[in-house]
This record gives structure tokens, C-alpha cells and sequence, in this order.
């Protein structure tokens, strides 16, 4: 099972909103690098939720309930531009700021820090549980 990061700004949907509704279309992806990883993404994996703006910490944790089909909010549906369904699984116990993610020398090539516009991208297997430890997830 694959781990992703996904960004999100607060004010337009946070991770209080996606636990209020009980999950929720992640959709308004773009960027072709992001889509590429959306398309990747398979039902039943994990994904962290990553509030950018102000915030730009790791908020929580949540599950892919449906894998990649077409944005259906398209007409017509454009089958390059897709999303993704996310059911929220859990709170982090110990939000995961961006300043403590780039302090630690063992994230220097995670494209966190190395790419800060990618709004969806995979969390290598290496720093997975790190990041699963440190958030208490």
C-alpha cells in the first residue's frame, strides 16, 4: 500500500471539512506531475493530508476510497483531468510542521521540500513510518 502527501489550502478545504463530510472528491489538480500521481493512485491507499498557506504542517491521515476517474464536475468529462475519492481515517496526533520536515536532513529529496509546488506527490517507502512516527499515525 503506497502513501501520498496532498496539499490543501485551509481556507478553501481543510482537514476539519473533509472530516465533516465524511469524505470528498479531491479534485482541482492541474499540474500534469501531479495528475501523473493522482492516475497512480490505487483504492485502499493512504494518503496524508498537508495544509499549505499559514499552516504548512501534516494534518492528518486519509484513505483513497476510489481510485483516479475522470473529473466529473468537466463537461464533458476530460479524461486528462482526473480525481480521486478520500474517505478521513485519522487526526495526527502531533501535527508535522514544514520546518521540522526540512530540518531533518533524511527529507532533503523528498519532493516536500525539493519541489514546493507539487501539490500531490508519493511519500517514499523510506520515509513513510518516519513520517506516519512523527505525526503519531
Amino acid at each position: 500500500m503506497a502513501l501520498w502527501l496532498l496539499k490543501t489550502e485551509p481556507g478553501e478545504y481543510s482537514w476539519d471539512d473533509l472530516v465533516r463530510d465524511g469524505g470528498a472528491v479531491w479534485s482541482g489538480v492541474t499540474n500534469n506531475a501531479a495528475l501523473l500521481h493522482l492516475r497512480a493512485m490505487k483504492k485502499g491507499d493512504d494518503a496524508l493530508i498537508y495544509h499549505t498557506g499559514s499552516d504548512k504542517r501534516v494534518v492528518g491521515l486519509a484513505s483513497i476510497a476510489r481510485a483516479a476517474y475522470p473529473d466529473p464536475a468537466l463537461d464533458p468529462p476530460d479524461s486528462k483531468r482526473v480525481v480521486v475519492d478520500l474517505k478521513p481515517k485519522k487526526k495526527a496526533n502531533t501535527p508535522v510542521t514544514l520546518a521540522s520536515i526540512k530540518s531533518d536532513g533524511r527529507f532533503a529529496s523528498f519532493d516536500l521540500v525539493r519541489n514546493s509546488r507539487l501539490s500531490v506527490m508519493p511519500v517514499p517507502d523510506n520515509l513513510a513510518d518516519l513520517l506516519r512516527r512523527m505525526a503519531g499515525l
